[in-house]
């Protein structure tokens, strides 16, 4: 019985290949292989503590992509002017968890509201690549969340409160 287990098992990994299942469960290794939210942080422009008070999370409304795809969905000329700070790939478009830093945070500049369309100053905008419906978060994207608003908060001194998340993720599932 367990040769029959270990032999359907082996046959299974063999089909999947290097595409592993989607909803299967958190993966550590590939985790491990991103940039850590530290190093994506850090700006070559110097980050005042006072300028970042607020920090919004919302879905890109695709099921997949990266900054070029996102800039071209919202016929925009490039990924320099996305309205927001950080994109978090699910793994199609960019890796699973993979966090990328616009130009804009590396410029530190603001970016429009969602609620008004000008820019909202002193909030971060960080986009989860997801239509929040069919295609929601994965594990990953949740756990690279969690650990990109740790650092940001605890880099900025921005308040856990000042942190608003999409209407069906709340902090309590980051953690």
């Amino acid at each position: 019985m367990l040769l029959v287990s270990m032999t359907s098992g082996a046959v299974i990994l063999m089909i999947l290949g290097d595409n592993p299942p989607s909803a299967g469960a958190f993966c550590l290794s590939s985790y491990y292989k991103l940039a850590s939210a530290d190093q994506v942080v850090a700006s070559h422009v110097g980050q005042a503590t006072g300028r970042w008070w607020r920090i919004e999370i919302c879905y890109s409304g695709t099921r997949g992509g990266n900054t070029e795809w996102l800039a071209y969905l919202q016929g925009l000329p490039s990924p320099q002017v996305l309205d927001y700070h950080f994109v978090i790939c699910n793994g199609f478009g960019g890796e699973d968890g993979q966090i990328l830093a616009t130009q804009r945070w590396g410029n530190q500049q603001w970016v429009r509201s969602t609620q008004t369309g000008y820019p909202s100053d002193g909030t971060i905008r960080i986009c989860l690549v997801a239509d929040g419906r069919s295609a929601c978060a994965t594990d990953c994207q949740i756990k690279r969340v969690e650990s990109l608003v740790d650092t940001l908060c605890k880099q900025l001194a921005i308040a856990p409160e000042s942190v608003s998340y999409p209407g069906d993720m709340t902090a309590a599932q980051t953690r």
